[in-house]
């Protein structure tokens, strides 16, 4: 068996079931889960019915660089979007099942192992599968604390000049998993700055884009335009249908930017998997057209936590993020006794932040936070809060 399987460490939700284990929640109430991140709003009856009308497809076998029409779609939707040139269809987009696979399957084709101790950069806390990706690729994770004393921006003096010298990619997320923190200019143009003077490749995680309550979030093509780097060197953005259209599971995404790194992607997706089945792609292509429908989410959302951040105000340091549909909340407590006291006494689940998280430079950033995802129906989400408002009271802590 290879060898890096064992680098892999316990998924959170593994950890939270062995947080759980020994606890009976309170049967006086209902059980809430704001622990996992899946959309719950309903998929659109639009998107359900493209589905099913090209049932067709699925007797064919899908092309690696996905349909012409999907790739077009998604080209159309990143110029309207951002605001930038339109990107080209054929050779700087890539339909793939999801960003998750996507993000995967990267450091698989980037990673030159031929080189000495390579490297991998992610922010931290993080989603998990940066780290994967690093094992399974034959490289190191190296982590950068995201503080809220840096307004949760990436810290790039963290890491000494030898590491960056071995890295060769770099995870980035914006808008932020768990804080919601949305990159500004100057932080890309920083990142660019680093990534020509070291050659790493940037992969930026855009998952969250399209949940947010003001601005529009910054997206990493429309920065490097901004700044002049029409081409987008050594950049590819990861984006899905997911939580932009409530539909996880039907594992829909693109990746996009630099024509030579995903001419590499695509060859590696050749032997790796195909894009998604073509009743997909149809219904991708209707998603990615639509735009109503991702206003009404936001909408939803937005409705959602305007009442949660009311109902915790008074008992804990809420802030709203600058998008996502996270809550990163600092607990009075440490993040794991708060997530199996609030379980135990009022039966709602949260991650704890240290879950999420490795030790780098001698602290966890995660430590004595917790994340919540506001994701179920709005009567769920308000009962939760006002649950957690009770447990924190009942412990006599306030901000």
């Amino acid at each position: 068996m290879n060898p890096d399987l064992n680098r892999l460490q316990p998924y959170p939700f593994q950890k939270l079931a062995a947080l759980f284990r020994e606890v009976q929640p309170n049967p006086a109430y209902a059980a809430i889960s704001l622990s996992i991140g899946e959309p719950k709003h309903v998929t659109p009856q639009f998107i359900r019915d493209a589905l099913t009308a090209n049932l067709d497809g699925l007797a064919n076998y899908p092309t690696t660089a996905g349909s012409d029409a999907l790739r077009g779609a998604i080209s159309e939707w990143l110029a309207t979007r951002y605001g930038i040139p339109t990107p080209d269809a054929k050779t700087q987009v890539l339909p793939v099942n999801g960003s998750r696979e996507a993000l995967f399957a990267f450091a698989q084709a980037v990673i030159d192992r031929s080189k000495p101790d390579p490297v991998v950069v992610s922010p931290n806390p993080f989603y998990q599968i940066y780290e994967g990706a690093a094992f399974l690729a034959g490289a190191t994770p190296y982590f950068l604390n995201t503080l809220p004393r840096d307004d949760y921006a990436l810290n790039f003096t963290q890491l000494p000049e030898q590491v960056w010298q071995r890295t060769q990619l770099i995870y980035v997320c914006s808008p932020g998993n768990p804080n919601g923190h949305v990159m500004p200019l100057g932080e890309w143009q920083t990142l660019f700055e680093m990534s020509d003077r070291y050659g790493f490749v940037i992969a930026a995680d855009e998952c969250y884009s399209e949940i947010y309550f003001d601005e529009k979030p910054l997206g990493a093509l429309q920065a490097a335009q901004q700044l002049g780097r029409h081409d987008y060197r050594n950049l590819v953005v990861f984006s899905s249908l997911s939580k932009r259209s409530n539909v996880p599971g039907m594992r829909s995404g693109f990746v996009a930017g630099d024509a030579q790194v995903i001419a590499k992607f695509a060859l590696y997706r050749t032997y790796h998997g195909s894009a998604m089945n073509p009743a997909i792609q149809a219904a991708s292509i209707a998603a990615w057209k639509d735009e109503t429908h991702v206003a009404e989410n936001r909408r939803l959302y937005a409705e959602k936590f305007a009442k949660v951040v009311e109902i915790l105000k008074p008992v804990l340091p809420v802030i709203m993020p600058d998008a996502g549909f996270y809550l990163w909340i600092s607990t009075p407590i440490a993040d794991t006794a708060f997530a199996q006291a609030l379980y135990r006494d009022y039966n709602v689940t949260v991650l704890p932040g240290s879950y999420l998280a490795r030790s780098a430079n001698g602290i966890n950033p995660g430590e004595n936070f917790v994340r919540l995802a506001l994701v179920a129906s709005s009567a769920e989400t308000v009962e939760a809060a006002q649950r957690i408002a009770k447990f924190v009271g009942a412990y006599g802590n306030t901000p």
